[in-house]
Protein backbone atom coordinates (compact mmCIF):
# COMPACT_ATOMS: atom_id res chain seq x y z
CA UNK A 1 0.00 0.00 0.00
CA UNK A 2 1.25 3.54 -0.90
CA UNK A 3 0.32 6.23 1.33
CA UNK A 4 1.11 10.12 1.47
CA UNK A 5 1.21 12.04 4.59
CA UNK A 6 1.16 15.96 3.52
CA UNK A 7 0.45 18.28 7.05
CA UNK A 8 -0.77 21.72 6.40
CA UNK A 9 1.12 23.81 8.68
CA UNK A 10 -0.80 27.11 7.60
CA UNK A 11 -3.91 25.41 8.57
CA UNK A 12 -2.66 23.87 12.18
CA UNK A 13 -1.90 27.75 12.90
CA UNK A 14 -5.16 29.08 11.86
CA UNK A 15 -7.59 28.15 14.82
CA UNK A 16 -10.24 30.44 16.56
CA UNK A 17 -9.22 32.71 19.29
CA UNK A 18 -8.87 31.16 22.90
CA UNK A 19 -8.19 27.21 21.76
CA UNK A 20 -5.57 25.18 21.99
CA UNK A 21 -2.34 25.38 19.51
CA UNK A 22 -2.13 21.77 19.93
CA UNK A 23 -0.20 18.66 21.73
CA UNK A 24 3.28 20.93 21.86
CA UNK A 25 3.27 20.45 25.63
CA UNK A 26 3.79 17.20 27.80
CA UNK A 27 1.31 15.19 29.64
CA UNK A 28 0.87 16.23 33.39
CA UNK A 29 0.82 12.85 36.06
CA UNK A 30 -2.22 13.23 38.47
CA UNK A 31 -2.67 12.41 42.09
CA UNK A 32 -4.67 9.03 41.51
CA UNK A 33 -1.61 7.58 39.16
CA UNK A 34 -3.06 8.70 35.84
CA UNK A 35 -1.62 11.16 33.27
CA UNK A 36 -3.89 14.36 31.66
CA UNK A 37 -2.54 16.91 28.97
CA UNK A 38 -0.75 20.05 30.60
CA UNK A 39 -2.76 22.96 29.17
CA UNK A 40 -0.99 25.32 26.70
CA UNK A 41 -1.17 29.08 28.97
CA UNK A 42 -3.40 30.11 26.13
CA UNK A 43 -6.04 27.60 26.12
CA UNK A 44 -9.43 28.32 27.19
CA UNK A 45 -12.60 26.25 26.95
CA UNK A 46 -14.68 26.61 24.16
CA UNK A 47 -17.65 28.82 24.15
CA UNK A 48 -21.04 27.45 24.81
CA UNK A 49 -22.31 28.37 21.56
CA UNK A 50 -20.09 26.28 19.58
CA UNK A 51 -21.30 22.83 18.94
CA UNK A 52 -20.07 20.14 21.91
CA UNK A 53 -18.90 17.86 18.68
CA UNK A 54 -16.74 18.65 15.80
CA UNK A 55 -16.95 15.20 13.92
CA UNK A 56 -13.94 13.39 11.59
CA UNK A 57 -13.99 14.79 7.62
CA UNK A 58 -13.20 12.81 4.92
CA UNK A 59 -13.82 12.09 1.21
CA UNK A 60 -12.58 8.99 -0.17
CA UNK A 61 -12.65 8.06 -4.96
CA UNK A 62 -12.48 4.63 -6.06
CA UNK A 63 -11.78 3.16 -9.86
CA UNK A 64 -13.03 0.20 -10.59
CA UNK A 65 -12.82 -1.55 -13.95
CA UNK A 66 -15.42 -5.01 -14.39
CA UNK A 67 -15.10 -7.61 -16.81
CA UNK A 68 -18.69 -8.48 -18.38
CA UNK A 69 -17.96 -11.61 -19.36
CA UNK A 70 -17.39 -13.30 -15.87
CA UNK A 71 -18.54 -10.05 -13.56
CA UNK A 72 -15.71 -9.90 -11.67
CA UNK A 73 -15.15 -6.26 -9.96
CA UNK A 74 -11.29 -5.00 -9.69
CA UNK A 75 -11.00 -2.28 -7.74
CA UNK A 76 -7.41 -0.69 -9.29
CA UNK A 77 -7.16 2.19 -7.01
CA UNK A 78 -8.96 3.70 -3.91
CA UNK A 79 -8.03 7.77 -2.54
CA UNK A 80 -8.84 8.82 0.94
CA UNK A 81 -8.33 11.82 2.44
CA UNK A 82 -8.64 11.95 6.51
CA UNK A 83 -9.10 14.85 8.66
CA UNK A 84 -8.77 14.38 12.12
CA UNK A 85 -7.68 17.14 13.99
CA UNK A 86 -4.25 16.78 15.49
CA UNK A 87 -2.76 13.94 14.90
CA UNK A 88 -0.59 12.81 17.52
CA UNK A 89 0.60 9.41 16.54
CA UNK A 90 0.90 9.09 12.40
CA UNK A 91 1.19 5.93 12.18
CA UNK A 92 -1.60 4.28 14.01
CA UNK A 93 -4.22 6.69 12.40
CA UNK A 94 -2.20 5.24 9.13
CA UNK A 95 -3.32 1.81 10.42
CA UNK A 96 -6.98 2.98 11.57
CA UNK A 97 -7.29 4.32 8.01
CA UNK A 98 -5.97 1.24 6.33
CA UNK A 99 -8.00 -1.34 8.36
CA UNK A 100 -11.06 0.39 8.15
CA UNK A 101 -10.79 1.03 4.63
CA UNK A 102 -10.36 -2.85 3.89
CA UNK A 103 -13.44 -3.65 5.95
CA UNK A 104 -14.97 -1.75 3.81
CA UNK A 105 -13.39 -2.91 0.72
CA UNK A 106 -15.12 -6.12 2.03
CA UNK A 107 -18.39 -5.45 2.43
CA UNK A 108 -18.78 -3.99 -1.17
CA UNK A 109 -17.13 -6.84 -3.14
CA UNK A 110 -16.68 -9.68 -0.95
CA UNK A 111 -18.24 -10.35 2.56
CA UNK A 112 -22.25 -11.72 2.75
CA UNK A 113 -23.53 -14.53 5.27
CA UNK A 114 -25.29 -17.25 2.69
CA UNK A 115 -27.62 -19.89 4.05
CA UNK A 116 -28.69 -23.17 2.72
CA UNK A 117 -32.03 -23.85 1.61
CA UNK A 118 -32.78 -25.86 4.76
CA UNK A 119 -31.22 -22.85 7.03
CA UNK A 120 -27.90 -24.04 7.79
CA UNK A 121 -25.02 -21.85 8.08
CA UNK A 122 -23.10 -22.15 4.70
CA UNK A 123 -20.95 -19.00 5.95
CA UNK A 124 -20.28 -20.08 9.77
CA UNK A 125 -15.88 -20.12 9.53
CA UNK A 126 -13.65 -18.05 7.97
CA UNK A 127 -12.68 -20.97 5.32
CA UNK A 128 -16.54 -20.06 4.01
CA UNK A 129 -16.84 -16.56 4.84
CA UNK A 130 -14.80 -14.49 2.19
CA UNK A 131 -12.47 -11.59 4.29
CA UNK A 132 -10.14 -9.34 2.57
CA UNK A 133 -6.63 -9.88 2.66
CA UNK A 134 -3.21 -8.05 1.50
CA UNK A 135 -3.47 -10.03 -1.80
CA UNK A 136 -6.66 -8.86 -2.48
CA UNK A 137 -6.60 -5.23 -1.24
CA UNK A 138 -6.25 -2.67 -3.42
CA UNK A 139 -3.95 -0.11 -3.97
CA UNK A 140 -4.53 2.70 -1.17
CA UNK A 141 -3.39 6.21 -1.23
CA UNK A 142 -4.05 7.99 1.93
CA UNK A 143 -3.78 11.92 2.56
CA UNK A 144 -3.94 13.44 5.59
CA UNK A 145 -5.34 16.96 6.41
CA UNK A 146 -5.08 18.99 9.81
CA UNK A 147 -8.03 20.96 11.29
CA UNK A 148 -7.16 20.87 15.07
CA UNK A 149 -10.82 20.44 16.72
CA UNK A 150 -11.90 24.11 19.13
CA UNK A 151 -13.37 21.85 21.71
CA UNK A 152 -10.34 20.25 23.49
CA UNK A 153 -6.93 20.82 24.14
CA UNK A 154 -5.09 18.62 22.11
CA UNK A 155 -7.56 19.50 19.01
CA UNK A 156 -7.95 15.89 18.16
CA UNK A 157 -10.82 14.38 16.60
CA UNK A 158 -12.11 10.95 16.21
CA UNK A 159 -10.65 8.29 13.76
CA UNK A 160 -11.57 4.84 14.51
CA UNK A 161 -14.67 4.49 11.43
CA UNK A 162 -13.62 6.53 9.01
CA UNK A 163 -12.28 3.87 6.87
CA UNK A 164 -14.77 1.80 7.22
CA UNK A 165 -17.15 4.44 5.99
CA UNK A 166 -14.68 5.44 2.79
CA UNK A 167 -13.77 2.13 2.08
CA UNK A 168 -17.51 1.18 0.77
CA UNK A 169 -19.33 3.97 -0.25
CA UNK A 170 -17.06 5.30 -3.36
CA UNK A 171 -16.53 1.47 -4.91
CA UNK A 172 -20.32 1.33 -4.17
CA UNK A 173 -20.92 4.62 -6.39
CA UNK A 174 -18.19 3.40 -9.31
CA UNK A 175 -19.65 0.20 -9.89
CA UNK A 176 -22.99 1.35 -10.08
CA UNK A 177 -21.60 3.91 -12.07
CA UNK A 178 -20.32 1.55 -14.81
CA UNK A 179 -23.31 -0.65 -14.84
CA UNK A 180 -25.71 2.64 -15.64
CA UNK A 181 -24.96 2.88 -19.00
CA UNK A 182 -26.60 -0.16 -19.12
CA UNK A 183 -29.74 0.38 -17.93
CA UNK A 184 -28.70 -1.51 -14.34
CA UNK A 185 -30.20 1.35 -11.85
CA UNK A 186 -29.59 -1.10 -8.76
CA UNK A 187 -27.48 -3.72 -7.28
CA UNK A 188 -27.26 -4.81 -3.78
CA UNK A 189 -23.78 -5.43 -2.33
CA UNK A 190 -21.17 -7.35 -2.05
CA UNK A 191 -20.88 -7.28 -5.77
CA UNK A 192 -19.56 -10.36 -6.18
CA UNK A 193 -19.00 -11.85 -9.46
CA UNK A 194 -21.95 -13.83 -9.61
CA UNK A 195 -24.31 -10.97 -8.46
CA UNK A 196 -22.65 -8.77 -11.30
CA UNK A 197 -23.35 -11.52 -14.15
CA UNK A 198 -26.21 -12.36 -13.40
CA UNK A 199 -27.31 -8.56 -13.89
CA UNK A 200 -25.11 -8.02 -16.44
CA UNK A 201 -26.89 -11.23 -17.83
CA UNK A 202 -30.21 -9.57 -17.15
CA UNK A 203 -29.66 -6.17 -18.90
CA UNK A 204 -28.58 -8.12 -22.15
CA UNK A 205 -32.10 -9.63 -22.70
CA UNK A 206 -33.58 -6.44 -21.97
CA UNK A 207 -31.71 -4.72 -25.17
Amino acid sequence: MTSVWSRDASRSRARPSGTSPGPRWPLQLTAGGGCRPARHPGWRPAPTSIPTRRPTASAALAVVRIDPDTGQVRVEHLWAVDDCGTVINPLLVEGQIEGGTAQGFGQAVLEQVVYEPDGTLATGSLMHYALPRASTMPPLTIAEMVTPSPLNPLGTKGVGESGTIIGTAPIMNAVADALAPLGIAHLDMPYTPERVWAALQAARRTT
